[in-house]
């Protein structure tokens, strides 16, 4: 495992949601972003770790070879990857992501 995927992994297992982004939580910078801050708030996340792709470059294609996706935005719950916004909404539609960030 490089340097990179190292520093994603790390961020990954250290913090419950993270939310690889484009833009910021406040600022998203794309439609698909905006729309999976905007689920994650729906299933109560008011305030996720997010991780601005576009701040580094490394990380941005680094992401992609770690979780073998090739687009952004990515949700990880609890050090597993979980999908992009359209797998984030077909999940909230049907109850699921819900159940999965739902706090013990």
């Amino acid at each position: 495992m490089n340097q990179v995927q190292q520093r994603i992994d790390q961020l990954v297992k250290s913090h419950r949601v993270v939310l690889f982004m484009k833009g910021t939580a406040q600022f998203p910078m794309c439609g698909f972003s905006g729309r999976a801050v905007q689920i994650l708030r729906a299933c109560g996340v008011d305030e996720p770790t997010t991780v601005n792709v576009l701040e580094d470059e490394a990380i941005r294609q680094g992401i992609k070879e770690y979780a073998n996706w090739p687009t952004i935005p990515q949700l990880y719950v609890n050090g597993e990857f979980v999908g992009g916004s359209d797998i984030m909404m077909e999940m909230y539609q049907a109850g699921e992501l819900q159940s999965l960030l739902k706090r013990d």
